[in-house]
């Protein structure tokens, strides 16, 4: 599904990430840890087309290096940042509506079976999305994305500032997702949450990747309990 080599992300001087490796296979969860500031995030917003970088990003065998997001996300490839970037202005309806922007039809019965997926966002479509709590926008973002019709989902903390229940509810949903098919790229600060649910992982510190293996080996590697699962 995804194979990169060789990803440079630059802020002027300083080297966000430098030269990683990692791929992900159709269906998979792989989860992307580390602690804050090691390029986690920036190797997202750089696969998504949202920042500079350098070296190959081969979604489904083509080099998406220097597409545009918009055209990336007609590739199958979507990010819910950080942060969630729902659109406080506008009411969880049309939030929806513009996850669906890439496409021509079919997306209204989509939509129908994201208001049934998300219940709480059907007794809310008419309110501002500023008004939601924490958990209803971020329910909101993966839905909204979810109407993309997207193959593989970059998620950035989607568990970050929730509450310990709606976290859990976050990483059912997640579950759910990857069980109905989408392949799932997981940054995630809460790093044993994330290798639950992972099938793979990688863990990134100061710009490169120093750890790779599945989910339980990661999860029970002395190091990486030490640092992120203590």
């Amino acid at each position: 599904m995804l194979d990169v080599d060789n990803l440079h992300v630059s802020y002027g001087m300083i080297q966000a990430v430098q030269g990683i490796q990692l791929h992900i296979d159709k269906g998979e969860v792989v989860a992307l840890i580390g602690s804050n500031g090691a390029g986690k995030s920036s190797t997202l917003l750089a696969l998504a087309g949202l920042i500079k970088s350098t070296g190959d990003i081969n979604l489904k065998g083509k080099n998406i290096n220097g597409a545009s997001a918009n055209s990336i996300v007609r590739s199958g490839m979507i990010l819910v940042p950080e942060g969630r970037g729902t659109i406080g202005t506008l009411t969880v309806a049309e939030n929806l509506e513009m996850g669906a922007y890439t496409r021509k039809s079919g997306w209204r019965s989509d939509l129908d079976a994201i208001y049934q997926q998300f219940s709480v966002l059907e007794s809310r479509k008419g309110q501002m999305a500023q008004t939601l709590s924490g958990g209803e926008q971020q329910m909101l973002a993966l839905a909204r994305a979810l109407l993309a019709r997207p193959e593989l989902m970059l998620l950035d903390e989607p568990s970050m500032g929730l509450a310990p229940i709606i976290v859990k509810q976050v990483f059912e949903i997640i579950r759910a997702l990857n069980l109905a098919g989408t392949t799932i790229l997981l940054v995630e600060q809460n790093a044993s949450a994330a290798l639950k649910v992972a099938h793979r992982a990688y863990v990134m510190e100061s710009g490169q990747i120093v750890a790779s293996g599945s989910a339980t080996d990661i999860a029970q590697d002395e190091k990486t309990t030490k640092a992120y699962l203590s």
